[in-house]
């Protein structure tokens, strides 16, 4: 499918720039979450219909991402998904992460500084700082701030020298920027920005290698190697593979996720790449800036809060930094009214 194509499948207000913050379903996703409330509302069917999207949105993920759907875990916020994995690390180990990041990427590591060594250094300094070693490099993506693309093969690569093990929140980046998941030994992403999804959805590669040293401290009947066989009782059977990091999904999150998953998949991440730093590239030319290679931009304009919502424009605005981002619905007429709003043209607002 085309880009093209598929901007029929979003009823996006105009002016909304801020998929960093939240995506917007498409109608596949929409309508799917629809029924599955309406049955709900009467209670016209069981739940194990409303679990296969589940199982589907794991598998396209899994896809999407390059790794096999059976190191993957399902879950609801990225800091739930890591704090396993921070758990297992022996005292005294020493993880490297960015001082910019997100905090969910980061507070997992920082409950541990008791007996952990976290150290934070700028994104810049990130590849160097593990080439001299560390245990763990943590480090998102794409930043959600700036919109700043790491050097991931790069910081693989210093990692794998120093033998340090590599954690990504690609959060900010899967939906849009294509990569190997599998370069990394974990890999996490909240479902409800680029990807689309209805937020309590997230998901986690964990590998093989890594799910050996983990402890599922959050283990319950949805992580049992026969969940219909995992209700009652103490005798514990859990799923061999990463499903044993699973916790019980929330079914209509799912529901509205594994369309919008498949959605991606059909127009392909290249493509979506191509198009969304094409819109980010319209936006910063027609601030007087150079190109860059990301879906998500920073820029600093005065009194940008004040013309943007005057505009109808829906983006980030920080301390008057303004973050913009770009997906599948946006159009350069969203981008066009952005800019005419920041360079004081005449604008028409919308509701």
């Amino acid at each position: 499918m085309r880009v093209d194509e598929a901007r029929t499948l979003w009823n996006a207000q105009p002016g909304w720039l801020n998929t960093a913050s939240y995506g917007l379903p498409p109608q596949p996703a929409w309508d799917a979450l629809q029924a599955a409330l309406a049955d709900w509302r009467v209670g016209a069917t069981s739940w194990e219909g409303w679990d296969e999207a589940t199982a589907a949105a794991r598998a396209g993920f899994a896809r999407l991402i390059g790794v096999p759907h059976a190191d993957v875990a399902v879950g609801s916020q990225v800091s739930q998904l890591i704090a396993p994995v921070a758990g297992a690390l022996p005292d005294g180990s020493r993880v490297v992460v960015p001082a910019a990041e997100f905090t969910s990427i980061l507070f997992p590591w920082l409950v541990h500084s008791d007996r952990l060594q976290v150290m934070t250094v700028p994104t810049g300094e990130l590849v160097e700082t593990v080439a001299a070693g560390c245990d763990v490099v943590a480090f998102s993506l794409v930043q959600s701030a700036s919109g700043e693309v790491a050097r991931y093969a790069e910081v693989v690569a210093a990692a794998r020298s120093a033998g340090a093990m590599v954690v990504v929140d690609a959060s900010q980046a899967c939906g849009w920027l294509p990569f190997d998941g599998g370069m990394a030994d974990v890999v996490v992403v909240a479902g409800y920005k680029w990807l689309m999804n209805p937020r309590g959805t997230a998901y986690a590669y964990l590998s093989p290698a890594v799910r050996e040293r983990l402890r599922p401290i959050a283990a319950g009947w949805y992580a049992g190697a026969d969940v219909h066989a995992s209700f009652y009782g103490p005798r514990m059977q859990l799923a061999e593979d990463a499903r044993r990091f699973d916790v019980s999904p929330a079914w209509f999150s799912w529901v509205g996720a594994a369309p919008a998953i498949a959605l991606l998949e059909r127009i392909g991440l290249p493509a979506i790449h191509r198009h969304n730093v094409a819109l980010a590239n319209r936006f910063l030319r027609g601030l007087g800036h150079p190109p860059g290679d990301s879906a998500i931009v920073t820029v600093d304009a005065p009194d940008a809060a004040t013309r943007l919502a005057q505009a109808g424009i829906r983006a980030a605005v920080r301390a008057g930094r303004v973050r913009a981002s770009f997906h599948l619905y946006t159009t350069e007429a969203d981008v066009d009214l952005a800019l005419d709003a920041l360079n004081g043209r005449s604008t028409t607002g919308t509701a």
